[in-house]
């Protein structure tokens, strides 16, 4: 059999006898001839027929063997000629809406409930290459930096985040959780390999019903040690992201420019703001007094990305110092500002992306931290331990890869970059 050739490299071969497989993507039927567009996954594929066409509905799989021919009205310049085409699956059912069509014309929750046939959209399974390519680039740039990537469970004795808002479950006979996230693992690893970063599921049974959260997403960690302060972790997450932006430049050109995406400049030092700074700004010059509140609200968060861009002209925005009250309690504390810590989150566009710090690393710090919050230390024995046996000081960050690519794409909302989203209302597909 003539070995396969993907659509997009049809036109290195004209002149040859080829096969090409995929998706009957649309059929264009005119006087004298007919067009078939053929997809496969790296793009689509022209052919013609003049004889009479197969009675096929769009979506059926087939096989096209034929005559590559230049052609400057096909896609890539290339179409095929003299077809001799086999059916390799039943005649397709009609899917939700034409997927031929350039705009998708379904609403969300449509999309949702037939995600396996309307992801096959080129828009819509575009945002799933630049999420692939970011995580590309996310791994290759930390690898470089000699980090090691690990994979930690994802059933854990304790809640990682000390809070309620945990998926409980029967583990043999056991209470068990599913992990908020591997925080506690990759500290753990730190003893052993240094620098380490994980890429897997993690869940938070928070009762959110807006566009940016999810009860599962994708969590790009990482975790670094013999750090001076949280300043040298800001540094590295700084590469990472530069690292996913070139991921997606170099792995993702098509989908990008599909989605007319503009990658984002990554400064070689992204700007800066302690937490307190930023509220006393907010309540200056925008209108609303976000002042003795413990976090920073999304309507803040928006200001703060717009006024980056308008002083710094960048899309990226440290905001560092948040009070110890809003974060867990392995966050170590600021020595010179009482009750603010050395955390920070990375704001992209008005979002919060990221959010990391230093951590506490000698055990008499947890117990004392633990105490002060008035929790019983027993839940975190094993994972204390680790801090008996010598730790560096370290820190780490955490990014929600989702909303980095609807930041990305301009999505607007995180499930529509979300493979078979898990929220409050949906737990299929």
């Amino acid at each position: 059999m003539i070995s396969r050739v993907l659509a997009a490299d049809l036109h290195q071969h004209v002149g040859e006898h080829v096969m090409i497989a995929g998706w009957l993507h649309r059929r264009r039927h005119l006087k004298s001839v007919t067009f078939l567009v053929v997809r496969d996954r790296s793009g689509l594929a022209q052919v013609v027929l003049r004889d009479q066409p197969p009675g096929l509905p769009e979506e059926t799989v087939i096989r096209v063997e034929g005559l590559v021919t230049a052609s400057a009205q096909a896609p890539g310049g290339a179409e095929l000629t003299e077809p001799v085409i086999t059916q390799l699956s039943a005649p397709a059912a009609a899917p939700p809406f034409d997927l031929y069509r350039p705009a998708v014309t379904a609403g969300l929750p449509a999309i949702l409930d037939h995600a396996p046939t309307t992801l096959r959209h080129p828009v819509l399974r575009a945002g799933f290459e630049i999420a692939s390519a970011s995580v590309a680039g996310f791994r290759a740039a930390l690898d470089q930096r000699g980090f090691t990537e690990v994979h930690t469970p994802k059933i854990v004795q304790s809640a990682t985040e000390s809070g309620a808002n945990v998926f409980g479950l029967d583990y043999f006979g056991q209470r068990a959780f599913l992990a908020q996230s591997p925080q506690f693992y990759k500290q753990a690893l730190v003893g052993v390999f240094e620098r380490v970063y994980e890429v897997g599921p993690v869940f938070r049974a928070e009762p959110h019903d807006t566009a940016r959260h999810l009860a599962q997403y994708t969590s790009l960690d990482a975790e670094l040690g013999f750090i001076t302060d949280h300043r040298d972790v800001m540094a590295v997450l700084r590469d990472a992201i530069e690292g996913m932006v070139t991921g997606v430049r170099d792995r993702a050109g098509p989908a990008a420019e599909l989605l007319e995406l503009t990658p984002p400049a990554v400064p070689a030092q992204i700007p800066g703001i302690h937490f307190t700074d930023a509220q006393e700004l907010i309540a200056r010059h925008a209108g609303w007094d976000p002042t003795g509140e413990p976090d920073l609200a999304p309507a803040d968060e928006r200001w703060l990305g717009d006024w980056a861009a308008a002083e710094f002209g960048s899309e990226f925005l440290f905001v560092t110092g948040y009070p110890m009250a809003k974060r867990p309690f392995y966050t170590y504390p600021d020595p010179d500002r009482p009750g603010y810590s050395r955390g920070f989150d990375l704001l992209f566009r008005g979002l919060e992306l990221v959010t990391g710090g230093q951590r506490l690393h000698e055990h008499a710090d947890y117990m004392a931290a633990l105490a002060e919050r008035g929790e019983d230390p027993a839940p975190y024995a094993s994972y204390l331990q680790a801090f008996e046996h010598g730790m560096p000081p370290h820190g780490g960050f955490a990014i929600g890869l989702e909303r980095w690519t609807a930041r990305l794409t301009g999505a607007a909302n995180v499930r529509q970059v979300t493979l078979f989203p898990r929220d409050l209302h949906r737990l299929s597909p």
